[in-house]
């Protein structure tokens, strides 16, 4: 009963944290770590770009981001490592050319002469996974994971062993069927000394900097170290089609948050958060069309069963017909949307929302 009750405390302040939280919670410098690790792991290089710049802006020196960018290699390839480090290459000349000084910050401290990687790196990874860890299935990749990325590169130190679990479980984040070592990598960052508190906000930064499916890969992870049940929500492609801005004109006429992003030819794609739904309202003197292209959603006309929505459904709306649309409930959702047969005096009638109680009965 005590671990319920704790793990329904952690998933309503999940839920509730917003962008302020976060910001008090991880500083600039690791936020700008975890972006980038992030990006890097998606194969964003043009958000990767504008990350980088961020980050050097915000107080990451050039040391740091070299190191986290090369750690990365063991865990997101050296193609995708190697790409990181030629867009911070880039970026740092566009800045010098551009009068901007970045801090070089402080190289990593020679190893001592009695260094062993291989006894270093046990005592980290049993650290990290709290409790003595050997691979015998492969004896190689046992030591290369002790020597090497447990002794050789977590014993640099201009990363903090708390810096480079951040970065691991936001790479991870981006890795798309990597969900055991992205569980892993979270209770190893508690270990390491990433807060519970840190932890809960890298889905709100995620969600923000880089997207959505992302985000929701580390929830899912939180919520199985955490304890507790976690539905998925399906997210959408924003790269497909575009999520556009936040739809602040017809706000008021939603419950939950929209966006808006105008579209060739009079069309607009309209993108819904999960549970986001408009009001009942009617088009008078024109019919609505709706083509649903990504996500799981919901259309009702007044006094009908609702009918559910996925990519290829197309809805056309009669005149002077009262309904509403949105997302499902564990679902993201966009379609485009335009109108047809315009007659002289058409209009939208804006009505009363969709209840919780009838919304939550689909």
């Amino acid at each position: 009963m005590k671990k319920h009750f704790c793990f329904i405390a952690f998933l309503l302040s999940v839920l509730t944290m917003n962008a302020q939280n976060m910001e008090d919670i991880l500083t600039p410098r690791r936020q700008g770590l975890a972006v980038i690790a992030a990006l890097e792991a998606k194969g964003d290089i043009a958000g990767l770009e504008t990350a980088i710049a961020g980050a050097l802006d915000n107080g990451l020196t050039i040391s740091e981001a070299k190191e986290a960018l090369s750690q990365l290699y063991a865990y997101t390839g050296f193609p995708r490592s190697l790409n990181g480090l030629g867009v911070l290459q880039r970026v740092l000349e566009q800045r010098k050319a551009a009068g901007i000084k970045d801090n070089p910050g402080k190289d990593a401290d020679p190893l001592p002469g009695d260094y062993d990687a291989l006894k270093q790196g046990t005592e980290v990874q049993t650290r990290l996974t709290g409790k003595p860890f050997n691979y015998s299935f492969v004896p190689a990749t046992d030591y290369y994971l002790k020597a090497h990325l447990f002794g050789d590169i977590f014993a640099r130190n201009n990363l903090s062993f708390a810096d480079r679990e951040v970065v691991t479980v936001s790479a991870i984040s981006s890795l798309p069927g990597c969900e055991p070592q992205l569980i892993a990598h979270v209770s190893g960052a508690r270990n390491m000394g990433v807060s519970d508190e840190e932890l809960r906000a890298l889905p709100v930064l995620l969600e923000t900097k880089v997207g959505v499916a992302e985000a929701e890969r580390l929830r899912g992870a939180l919520a199985s170290v955490y304890g507790g049940e976690y539905t998925p929500v399906q997210t959408v492609d924003f790269l497909v089609w575009p999520k556009g801005e936040p739809n602040t004109a017809y706000a008021k006429y939603f419950t939950g948050n929209s966006f808006l992003a105008q579209m060739e030819g009079g069309m607009a794609n309209v993108t819904f958060e999960p549970r986001c739904r408009n009001n009942w309202h009617i088009h008078h003197k024109q019919v609505q069309v709706l083509i649903c292209v990504a996500g799981r959603g919901w259309y009702q006309e007044w006094g009908k069963e609702a009918v559910p929505m996925t990519p290829g459904t197309i809805i056309a709306i009669p005149a002077e017909v009262k309904h509403w649309h949105g997302a499902a409930k564990d679902s993201w959702f966009q379609h485009l949307t335009y109108h047809k047969d315009v007659k002289e005096g058409a209009s939208n009638e804006w009505l009363e929302p969709v209840s919780d109680e009838h919304y939550n009965a689909l």
